[in-house]
């Protein structure tokens, strides 16, 4: 006889972008979260959104007991995200409780231990006047700190628990922090009272602030472990962009597709597998944006949707140099067939980059993509945030797409490396090295097929010429072994 299964707790979509695949479908429905995070790590706007997009996604009201900062403020920066939030109370939608410092003696606590019956009583008013199904605390450190002891303040957390599960709402409530791989809060039992607890940190390593977001604890079901990127988008709020995947949803095929190359589809004995990754890998000059712009051709010529993506040279670049391949990008532009996106790393933070290529991937909706190069992405990253980026994203573009591209520089000119620095030359299907190889007193270019998962290939390294046809392959070279 089998076990039944335990019953899984109801779950409340939190309206943020990725956290429901993180959390396996939101937070529990009724019980108390807590959000824990340094400042300026996004625990306002996590409980603002968490308001506003049950106002416009579910239809539940909301009330913001704010302790620390005037709603005014609260007003005015969230505004800045796309949330009208006086327009929302004055539809009866979202209420405020100010329980902020200019109001805490006379209308929040009473007597030596700090009762929290008034604020207990202007919380429920505030619910029962808007109908609210969601609650908001921000910050429950502004209210601890009001006791001398740790624990009437435990006490009070307690009974302020007990009132907002019986008053029947979801409640997000938000902790200060001191440091973002310190103690989880700081008198020690904040995350006890919590049914769930998630960790929003905005970490400096090195030079480079790292936006990530944890769930550390939630009762009742499972989720994604480990920490996410996460980055705040104008218009939207905050999105959390998971690195973690507990399966590889997307599937494999044994279809072959055209590198964009004949006599390189010849080498891969027959093309690029539907559904794999291709890393092209070489030094500067040696032929890597050429077989990019002839990938994505390939493509449009086939009939399918590309979206090139190009951290290393501008759009108007990328046109005039695939002219001279024999590559009309600008037609193709105009067909609809292909979509460019031409970026300086520079311009955004990593995790933003990461985010805005995913969103142009649902949204093109392409059947290839080729990013051109995810080298140029290292010098804004750190070690750490750029594996959980190239993670993510070609996971991505196998879930979404029926090839994916990406190209890589070697710093040896005269060895070219698929680095493991990288993190991609592991999961990538297809490995394909240009070299520059010294021969009779001059520097000659040559491709080499390294690896392709599933498939016999074309061991030899060849040569070949870019001309105004793009890429020619020739013959191989003779006595290799002396050239390296």
């Amino acid at each position: 006889m089998s076990l039944p299964h335990p019953p899984q707790v109801e779950r409340l979509a939190v309206g943020i972008p990725g956290l429901e695949l993180v959390t396996g479908g939101g937070l529990p429905r009724n019980r108390l979260s807590l959000v824990a995070g340094t400042a300026g790590s996004g625990k306002t706007v996590f409980a603002s959104q968490f308001l506003a997009s049950g106002i416009t996604g579910a239809g539940d009201a909301g009330v913001y007991v704010t302790l620390e900062e005037r709603p005014e403020a609260i007003r005015r920066n969230m505004a800045s995200l796309g949330w009208d939030i006086a327009a929302w109370e004055a539809e009866g939608r979202w209420a405020f409780v100010d329980a902020s410092p200019r109001h805490q003696i006379d209308t929040v606590f009473t007597g030596s231990d700090f009762d929290l019956g008034p604020l207990l009583a202007r919380i429920a008013t505030a619910v029962a006047s808007v109908g609210a199904r969601r609650v908001a605390l921000d910050s429950i450190g502004a209210l601890v700190a009001q006791f001398e002891h740790v624990y009437p303040a435990r006490q009070a957390l307690f009974q302020l628990a007990q009132a907002l599960e019986q008053a029947g709402v979801t409640t997000v409530m938000t902790t200060d922090r001191l440091d973002d791989y310190g103690p989880l809060t700081q008198l020690g039992f904040e995350e006890f009272i919590a049914d769930n607890v998630i960790i929003l940190r905005n970490a400096l390593e090195g030079e480079k602030r790292r936006r990530t977001l944890e769930v550390l604890k939630l009762r009742g079901g499972s989720h994604l472990r480990g920490e996410h990127l996460f980055t705040l988008v104008g218009g939207q709020g905050m999105v959390v962009v998971p690195v973690a995947v507990t399966s590889i949803g997307y599937a494999s095929s044994t279809r072959r597709l055209t590198s964009g190359v004949s006599s390189l589809d010849d080498m891969l004995r027959g093309g690029l597998f539907e559904k794999s990754l291709w890393l092209v890998a070489g030094a500067t000059g040696t032929g890597k944006s050429l077989l990019t712009a002839q990938f994505v051709a390939g493509g449009v010529a086939a009939g399918e949707r590309c979206l090139l993506h190009s951290f290393e040279e501008s759009h108007a670049q990328l046109v005039r140099n695939a002219a001279a391949w024999g590559v009309d990008l600008e037609s193709m532009e105009a067909s609809g067939s292909l979509q460019v996106v031409a970026e300086a790393p520079e311009a955004a933070s990593l995790e933003d980059h990461l985010q805005r290529m995913k969103a142009a991937i649902d949204r093109f909706e392409p059947d290839r993509v080729a990013i051109d190069s995810l080298t140029a992405l290292q010098r804004i990253a750190t070690v750490k945030s750029f594996r959980e980026y190239v993670l993510g994203l070609t996971f991505h573009i196998k879930l979404r797409s029926m090839l994916g591209m990406v190209t890589s520089t070697s710093q040896d000119v005269l060895r070219a490396e698929a680095t493991n620095d990288l993190h991609i030359s592991t999961i990538s299907d297809v490995i394909t090295l240009l070299h520059y190889l010294p021969v009779g007193g001059e520097l000659q270019r040559g491709v080499q097929i390294l690896k392709m998962r599933g498939s016999d290939h074309d061991k030899a390294v060849r040569r070949f010429q870019i001309t105004g046809r793009g890429m020619e392959i020739a013959e191989p070279f003779a006595d290799i072994d002396r050239l390296f």
